[in-house]
């Protein structure tokens, strides 16, 4: 299962930044609708979206769902007492942005 949050993003100027796709969108939508289980995080000092990204799912590089499930922006590093929304299922979210 491959899941990336640039899969239909456009060039844009200069061809070195992307815009991001409608995932993040898709998610939070998906979550409101009670597709996409998750469950809720408070963060302690020097808790990154990457590591907790890496304990959850395996992979670090899936920091950015945590970032649109929480809408937190995106960045890696928040600060200590942030309340995230971590998705249990990679499987939900990959039928999500499916769709």
């Amino acid at each position: 299962m491959s899941i990336r949050r640039y899969a239909r993003a456009n060039k844009l100027a200069l061809g070195v930044r992307y815009g991001t796709s409608d995932s993040i969108v898709k998610i939070r939508l998906s979550l409101a609708a009670g597709a996409i289980p998750y469950k809720t995080l408070i963060t302690a000092s020097g808790q990154r979206l990457d590591t907790i990204a890496g304990q959850e799912y395996g992979d670090g590089s899936l920091w950015w769902i945590i970032a649109a499930a929480s809408d937190i922006g995106w960045a890696a590093q928040v600060p200590p007492g942030t309340m995230l929304k971590v998705p249990t299922s990679l499987t939900s979210i990959a039928q999500a942005l499916s769709t």
